[in-house]
């Protein structure tokens, strides 16, 4: 389930127009990460993300991460700590 926040929401159009996902899951996870390194106290630190597109077929999981990392750079150096993905062609969003 998505939440609506403000990264996430940027996070959401850059992913839908760079890869045009046919599943795009994204949830702001940071309450459990609170007290962690990179926490902060407004939130928005930590995702969990899964994303289902063609763009990713033959790519390994490393390369389709760093696809999504290239894509989010701003959110990443703005404030989002980490990312948990989960990359997934259509064939294999089983």
């Amino acid at each position: 389930m998505d939440n609506a926040t403000e990264y996430a929401t940027r996070m959401r159009a850059k992913l839908t127009e760079a890869l045009r996902p046919s599943r795009l899951e994204i949830e702001d996870d940071s309450r459990r990460h609170a007290g962690h390194a990179g926490a902060g106290a407004e939130g928005e630190t930590h995702f969990n993300i899964i994303i289902v597109s063609d763009a990713f077929e033959g790519k390994s999981r490393v390369a389709r991460q760093r696809q999504v990392y290239d894509i989010v750079a701003d959110e990443l150096r703005e404030r989002v700590h980490a990312l948990s993905l989960k990359t997934l062609t259509l064939a294999e969003d089983v």
